[in-house]
C-alpha cells in the first residue's frame, strides 16, 4: 500500500522499545476498531513503515535506547498523521517545541487511546 492510499480503518503505529508496552498500546486501537501498525522499537523501523503506510496516528515513546522520537515527529506530521508522547519518563520534559504535543506519562492507561481516536474519524 502506498502513503496516498486511505484504509477503511484508523492506523495507528506504535514505536516503542519496551516489549510488553508496545504490545499493550498495540492492542488498544484493535479494540476500539483501528488498526495497529508495528508495534517497532526503532525510528529507522518507524520511518520504514510511514513511508508505505498512510498512518491517523502515532503513539511514540520519546527515548528508544537513547534515540529520541522527535525527529520523526516532523515526517510524520508532514504525512498527515497525529502524534501523542508515550513518556517514559516525565512528559513535563517534552521540549517547549513539542510542548503542543499531547504526552502521556507512564504509567498510563492505554485505553486512554479511545478517547483520541474519534477525533481522527473520517467521513
Amino acid at each position: 500500500m502506498s502513503g496516498q492510499e486511505r484504509p477503511d480503518r484508523l492506523r495507528v503505529l506504535v514505536v516503542d522499545d519496551e516489549c510488553f508496552v508496545a504490545d499493550d498500546i498495540a492492542r488498544a486501537p484493535i479494540r476500539h476498531g483501528a488498526e495497529a501498525v508495528g508495534p517497532v522499537p526503532t525510528v529507522r523501523e518507524a520511518r520504514a513503515l510511514a513511508v508505505w503506510q498512510f498512518l491517523d496516528l502515532a503513539v511514540l515513546d520519546i527515548n528508544l535506547r537513547g534515540e529520541l522520537v522527535y525527529p520523526l515527529v516532523a515526517e510524520l506530521t508532514r504525512r498527515g498523521a497525529a502524534i501523542v508522547f508515550a513518556a517514559g519518563h516525565d512528559a513535563a520534559a517534552v521540549p517547549a517545541d513539542h510542548e503542543a504535543t499531547p504526552a502521556w506519562s507512564r504509567p498510563f492507561d492505554v485505553n486512554g487511546l479511545a478517547g483520541v481516536l474519534p477525533s481522527l474519524r473520517r467521513a
